[in-house]
């Protein structure tokens, strides 16, 4: 009996991996174009649900339900969806074209997460590993893709013919326009990445571009995290002007959690609004205004609480002109890091691999702030928004001197400390 059970339980052992082989082989292998194309729309209707749910809470936090329907709720919300999608919406006759980057990150988020989802799901289409380090094509990332993206872009029409109105006016080419580049930026990749193609085909990129994308990766999210820092830091020190601002709206309970979600929603544009400010050329609050380490000219401004967060109109302090020398230490200790822990091999790589990616994070920072700005209001708010050109400018100047100098100074220092090591090894020998 003893040795029944024995032989018994590799037996069972055997047949539990295989099923779960079985299972890993059928998940991965779940038909392409329907798995791509749902998945696509699922990655759009997930912040399309939560926006209207949202929008019905608030509406039942601010008004009780004693005005207006939660069908015009449902509609608020999906307008709302497709202003994280640059449509632009028309209220009472005014145009409002500023994008509420908070809903486009989540919308990116889920983006990514969906698209990870079903590159798991289509990874046992195509050559495996091996016959694609062979140079046997795969096409099924593209095909996934297109169709990920087909998906996208359909809810988005859908979306936009159903909840638009004479008056509100989104405008549909927008969506999809942000719809493909949203799908094929950040779908496209987490295709790749959860198929495991792109554990193939990274390694075969060049070292040095590989090394650069870090390194233009270290130096945005560090010089975004230091201006949101800076955003907090001023709304902190001037926290009883936001709590004065929600005092004159009269707002209760309810009114107050809705604009704490609505400075939520901007608090991405604010941030760079910030990075303009740092940087120098700094931004414009309406018509007439101006906003920089050097000079603050400001005009009558709407009663919104994250305003609180601006500099007071006049003459600025000594100090803040020094605050345009940010950009250049943020790259010089980007680059450093980044070169100690891979270092240059000669010279002119380090100085092309610290310029280079200061300059392309320089670019990639000026286009993320031609997003941040656009019309808030009618008359002089329709002029909202930091000088992204000159944010382009002073960046790829500022980041790509940072860059230069931190790669070159963490060359010279290891070259320093490793002809200091073989000298003292020299002097060991000799002794």
């Amino acid at each position: 009996m003893t040795s029944l059970q024995t032989s018994a339980r590799p037996a069972a052992r055997g047949r539990g991996r295989q099923e779960a082989e079985l299972r890993q082989a059928l998940g991965s292998r779940r038909p392409l174009a329907p798995t791509a194309t749902l998945g696509g729309a699922l990655a759009a209707a997930g912040p399309l649900v939560v926006c209207m749910a949202v929008a019905v809470v608030g509406w039942f936090l601010t008004d009780a339900g004693g005005h207006g329907t939660p069908s015009g709720a449902l509609r608020v919300g999906a307008l709302g969806w497709l202003s994280a999608h640059g449509s632009g919406v028309s209220v009472q006759g005014v145009r409002l074209t500023a994008v509420p980057l908070g809903l486009t990150l989540l919308c990116a988020w889920s983006t990514w997460r969906i698209g990870h989802r079903v590159g798991e799901s289509i990874s046992g289409h195509g050559p495996d590993a091996d016959r694609i380090k062979d140079g046997e094509r795969d096409w099924t990332v593209p095909i996934a893709g297109g169709l990920f993206t087909l998906g996208y872009a359909v809810v988005g029409v859908l979306v936009t013919s159903l909840a638009s109105t004479a008056t509100t006016a989104p405008s549909g080419s927008h969506v999809v326009l942000w719809s493909v580049v949203l799908s094929a930026g950040i779908g496209l990749p987490a295709l790749a990445r959860g198929s495991g193609r792109a554990a193939i085909w990274v390694p075969t990129l060049p070292a040095t571009l590989r090394d650069g994308a870090l390194l233009v990766r270290a130096i945005l999210r560090t010089w975004l995290l230091l201006a949101l820092v800076a955003l907090v830091a001023s709304l902190v020190l001037d926290f009883s002007t936001a709590a004065n601002i929600v005092s004159q709206l009269h707002a209760d309970t309810g009114d107050t959690v809705l604009l704490g979600a609505l400075s939520l929603l901007v608090l991405p544009n604010a941030t760079l609004f910030s990075s303009g400010y740092l940087l120098g050329p700094g931004f414009t609050v309406g018509t007439g205004t101006l906003v920089t380490p050097t000079a603050v000219v400001l005009g009558p401004l709407p009663l919104f609480p994250i305003l609180a967060a601006l500099p007071d109109a006049g003459p600025t302090p000594g100090w803040t002109p020094w605050l345009m020398g940010t950009p250049v230490l943020v790259a010089f200790a980007a680059s450093a890091w980044a070169h100690r822990a891979r270092p240059a091999r000669a010279w002119d790589q380090a100085a092309i691999r610290g310029c280079g990616a200061g300059l392309v994070a320089g670019l990639v920072l000026g286009l993320v702030t031609g997003l941040a700005g656009g019309a808030v209001g009618p008359g002089r708010m329709a002029d909202v928004g930091p000088f992204a050109f000159d944010v382009f400018v002073h960046a790829v100047t500022a980041f790509g001197i940072g860059g230069l100098l931190g790669a070159l100074a963490t060359t010279w220092w290891q070259r320093r400390g490793g002809d200091l090591a073989r000298a003292g090894l020299g002097r060991l020998r000799r002794s």
